[in-house]
Parts: C-alpha cells; sequence; structure tokens
C-alpha cells in the first residue's frame, strides 16, 4: 500500500480526536506518526492550539503538589468525582 500524502483526509484529526489524545500528546506517550499528525491539526487551528497551551499552563501550576499538599479527604472526594465523570 502506498504511503498517502500528508494532508490526506485519512491523516486529518477532528477536534474531538484532539481532545482525546491531548493528554497522551504532553505525556510524550503517543507515536511519533500519532504526534505529528497532532502538531498538523494544532497548525491549522487555533482553538486546539489554545487548548493545549491552556493544559501547559496547568501542568505547569500543578508542579510541585503532593498527595500532602491537601487534605486526604479532599483528595479522596476529588479522585470519587473524576471516577463519577467518567461513567457512562
Amino acid at each position: 500500500m502506498a504511503d498517502e500524502p500528508a494532508n490526506s483526509q485519512a491523516d486529518h484529526l477532528a477536534c474531538v480526536e484532539v481532545v482525546e489524545i491531548m493528554a497522551d500528546y504532553l505525556e510524550g506517550a503517543l507515536s511519533e506518526g500519532e504526534a505529528r499528525r497532532l502538531r498538523r491539526h494544532l497548525d491549522t487551528c487555533p482553538g486546539c492550539a489554545e487548548y493545549l497551551q491552556q493544559l501547559r499552563t496547568i501542568a505547569g501550576s500543578l508542579r510541585g503538589v503532593t498527595d500532602d499538599s491537601f487534605p486526604a479527604e479532599m483528595r479522596d472526594g476529588l479522585i470519587a468525582d473524576f471516577a463519577d465523570l467518567r461513567k457512562p
């Protein structure tokens, strides 16, 4: 099978797909091909590029936060709340 052009429809990522893989991108967990596709999308989508910047800002502000940074009850409540968000 021949390689597809870099700007083919198969190479295009929709914004919803970008949002779903952004954390993996920031963690360096995407394959090089997927990271390249995401970067191409970011080059043409100001909204997703802004979302990436917001995530980087949030991640930077959370550096240094540890389990001891807030009460265990609060931590457990946050974890439960996030788990509830993932439930269908």
